[in-house]
């Protein structure tokens, strides 16, 4: 049997055995439902091996069409092209990869989609049509030939198209005329070979389509050296029939595309477009800044307002590393914003920053968008973020995201570049960001205790309760191995610090043998979650800053079982690190088993100031609930 394809039936075989473990989990042993965060969990979408952008389109006779970049290797290696599978089950199965390229070709890569009202699909990709099998770097010590031979980042962008809902396509390639920029002049050909790619998805505005493309200025320390965004708009792709009649212009005007910030790094990547109701167009994209970058443009994408790092709609900066970071426009007109949630200067003054800029991919966040009034038109206002997607393996990587609506209902596609997947979300998450800058409404659900402590003296002591395990055997195991629980937990609390000495006790449930939790000062004044479980202990501290002696606080604890992560909201402010932390959440022991302690908690002990309530929950909340219960509290 020819080796290729025994390797790829033998992966086909695998990922249909993982298939049917996703479809039918075995992980009802201790009745817990399987948490959908979990990328595990998710519908495996057909590949090779590699698997890249599984980016999906709703054609008009109703199956889902997904492109993807794919091949027997790993990224970047010879072999790679273009391939599109259709579902008529939202995912549940798929068609038989049907190949645009050859899968022995010349490289194709990075592929898109736009289907036009007609109902024609069109895939725009790149294609090393020339068959170059290496590249100058731009520092030639970088390697010792001087060169690279990974070479899926240049030669054509090209485009194919599909007449009957991508069952066929188009047995001709049309290569689009990309104009030269400045940073095409300055690549070490001098532009005579133009380097780039593209993972932002097209979109139709006022009877024009446009498709996304990175330019990049060289290849050296962490790959792309530089880069900058542009738009090639068509204004009759919508109407012309013959393919190479397809006109084509290189927005923005001049010869500098889509920037960071004056004072920025180079990276200025994988920008992501957004059409809002005015008809303003919002882009998003990566840097190696510690923080993402955001402009408009008013014109159709012409011009564009001087670029800015992303921020909430309380004026916090966003953090995030050198990974996708998507923004689509929901058909209820709502926004729904894809990142990681870490960074800050921890990336942008790291010697590496651009290869650790790659790193930590894992959990994925999302953030709700709100159309509002600007001052030259509408604007989005950014919520804070909430876990979407984890896998339990924290170095994971998982990345390159598509939104699909269908019939009422989200879902996510994802890639960790070996196993793409789609995923259906949970709506209420999606609901409650959109809801949370307004929510005043206090959650019941989970509540186990709810105790005024406003009248009383400290320390003191209170029946307290028992929580699930996070870690236990597996029943159903004859080897008494063990099973995630995935449960959690969450702490409000309400309190007033005269001082911020260390020691502090505001909950202890600790039982003679250090088993249970802490919550404390600290001696870097912050307060800090401890936990044990008797074999076990893992802490975390809320952000340094957020707490002031004298002042009234209130915070919430979220302790979740399944992506094993804390997080602090103080004052309804999500901690994010700031600048003493590149990570604002952390990560607990996957094999703490329990926290369960004495049967009596104690509260208040040496504490100096008060405490005037808690309540304590069995679940790990939603950021946008916790939110709620703190504008419920102060609006009392």
């Amino acid at each position: 049997m020819n080796k290729i394809l025994a390797i790829r039936l033998h992966a086909m075989a695998i990922r249909s055995l993982i298939l049917l473990c996703m479809l039918f989990p075995i992980n009802g042993a201790l009745g817990q439902a399987p948490d959908w965060r979990n990328i595990r969990n998710g519908l495996i979408i057909p590949d090779e091996s590699y698997s890249d952008q599984p980016y999906i389109v709703k054609t008009d006779d109703g199956a889902w069409l997904c492109i993807l970049t794919t091949g027997a290797g790993r990224e970047g290696q010879s072999g790679q092209y273009v391939a599109v599978t259709r579902s008529k089950d939202q995912g549940r199965s798929w068609s038989e990869l049907i190949p645009l390229e050859p899968t022995d070709g010349p490289e194709a890569s990075y592929a898109v989609l736009l289907k036009i009202p007609t109902g024609r699909i069109y895939a725009f990709y790149n294609h090393n049509t020339d068959n170059i099998r290496e590249i100058k770097l731009d520092d030639p010590n970088f390697s010792p030939t001087g060169t690279i031979k990974r070479v899926d980042s240049q030669g054509y962008f090209v485009f194919r198209y599909s007449d009957d809902h991508g069952i066929t396509w188009s047995p001709e390639r049309y290569s689009i005329p990309v104009r030269e920029f400045e940073i095409d002049r300055n690549n070490v050909y001098g532009g005579e070979i133009q380097f780039f790619w593209n993972v932002g998805k097209p979109f139709i505005l006022d009877g024009a389509g446009y498709v996304s493309l990175h330019k990049v200025g060289g290849f050296g320390d962490g790959f792309f050296t530089s880069n900058e965004g542009v738009l090639l708009r068509s204004p009759d792709i919508l109407t012309e029939k013959d393919p190479e009649k397809i006109s084509w212009e290189t927005l923005p005007e001049g010869d500098i595309g889509l920037r960071t910030p004056a004072g920025g790094g180079p990276i200025s990547a994988e920008q992501s477009y957004s059409v809002l109701s005015d008809g303003s167009i919002y882009s998003v994209y990566r840097t190696i800044d510690g923080h993402p970058v955001f402009t408009y443009s008013r014109d159709g994408g012409y011009t564009w307002d001087i670029p800015k790092y992303l921020h909430y709609s309380n004026g916090r900066l966003v953090k995030h590393p050198r990974a996708a970071n998507f923004a689509w426009r929901c058909e209820n007109g709502k926004y729904i914003y894809w990142f990681h949630n870490h960074g800050g200067r921890f990336i942008r003054e790291h010697p590496r920053r651009r290869t650790q800029g790659f790193q930590d991919r894992n959990p994925a966040w999302i953030m709700g968008g709100i159309e509002k009034e600007g001052p030259t038109g509408k604007i989005i206002e950014w919520t804070q973020p909430e876990i979407l997607l984890y896998d339990d393996d924290p170095l994971i990587r998982m990345s390159y995201p598509d939104l699909v609506e269908d019939n009422g209902k989200y879902y996510i596609t994802e890639t960790q570049k070996d196993i793409a997947r789609v995923h259906m979300v949970d709506e209420g998450l999606l609901e409650g960001l959109w809801n949370q800058i307004d929510n005043r409404q206090e959650t019941v659900d989970g509540l186990a205790i709810e105790w005024d402590l406003g009248k009383v003296q400290f320390p003191l002591q209170k029946e307290g309760i028992q929580f699930d395990h996070f870690y236990d055997h597996d029943p159903g195991r004859e080897d008494h191995g063990g099973l995630q629980i995935r449960s959690g937990f969450s702490f409000d609390i309400a309190f007033r610090l005269d001082d911020l000495i260390p020691g502090q006790i505001l909950i202890d449930t600790r039982n003679e043998f250090g088993k249970g939790l802490q919550l404390f000062t600290t001696d870097e004044k912050t307060i800090r979650l401890s936990m044990c479980d008797g074999r076990t202990t893992s802490t975390w501290d809320c952000d340094k800053g957020m707490l002031e002696a004298g002042k009234d606080h209130y915070m919430s604890v979220i302790v979740d079982g399944g992506p094993k992560i804390i997080m602090f909201v103080i004052d309804g402010i999500l901690c994010d690190g700031g600048d003493d932390r590149q990570f604002g959440w952390g990560r607990f022991n996957p094999y703490l088993h329990e926290v369960n302690g004495a049967a009596y908690w104690t509260m208040g002990k040496n504490l100096n100031g008060t405490i005037t309530m808690l309540n304590v929950y069995t679940r790990a909340l939603k950021v946008s609930e916790v939110l709620g219960n703190f504008n419920h509290h102060i609006n009392r």
